[in-house]
């Protein structure tokens, strides 16, 4: 899907009071800036930020970060933000490939994955949020109870998902080929992403996966 940029958001996105514009300083010490001890959930590829703000008013012993990579799909979450004003989220404009960077041991309790680019060529394997390369990277950040749920319309990378998992000795707690028609669905929280494929009947690939 092409990406429609917004004159502007970069500069409005680096100077938003929600946004964390220098989180390498916070490595290791996240509940410092929240203030508490709450467990921090962390969602990848936040978007417009429906399904981290619902899930945050549900939820506000828990502390939650989405991270976006492009200005323009971020800012429309911030636009939400404003209106909710919640106190246990903030967001970061940053690439995944270094989560490393800004996360320390045992850090984060649980990250969610929705709807992540296919990257559907075979050179772009190693792109792909559930290779085996980023779960790597989870593993160093995730606390030792911690899980990743990933959701996605993509049968060829639900399929390709599980075989990194499987190569990368991860647990696999649920999985489910349609979401919607799963015992899970009671719990589950919709993306504007995951609201047009349901609308479409497409089935929706779900699974949560524990280090």
């Amino acid at each position: 899907m092409r990406l429609r940029n917004i004159a502007g958001s970069r500069e409005a996105v680096a100077n938003d009071r929600y946004v964390i514009t220098e989180p390498e300083s916070l490595k290791g010490r996240w509940k410092t800036l929240f203030g508490n001890n709450n467990p921090i959930h962390l969602e990848i590829g936040t978007g417009k930020g429906k399904f981290l703000l619902e899930l945050a008013k549900q939820n506000p012993d828990i502390n939650y970060i989405g991270i976006e990579k492009y200005s323009s799909v971020l800012y429309r979450a911030l636009e939400k933000m404003r209106e909710a004003d919640l106190k246990n989220v903030c967001f970061i404009r940053f690439d995944a490939e270094y989560l490393t960077d800004i996360f320390g041991e045992n850090e984060i309790r649980r990250i969610y994955l929705n709807f992540s680019d296919p990257w559907p060529k075979d050179r772009h394997a190693k792109r792909r949020l559930t290779s085996r390369r980023f779960l790597s990277r989870y593993k160093q950040c995730l606390h030792k109870d911690g899980e990743v749920i990933f959701k996605t319309d993509n049968r060829p990378l639900f399929e390709f998902s599980l075989e990194e998992i499987e190569l990368s000795d991860w647990k696999i707690n649920c999985k489910t080929y349609d979401l919607h028609n799963s015992e899970y669905v009671e719990a589950n929280i919709m993306t504007e992403y995951e609201e047009r494929f349901v609308s479409e009947g497409k089935p929706i690939f779900m699974l949560s996966i524990c280090p």
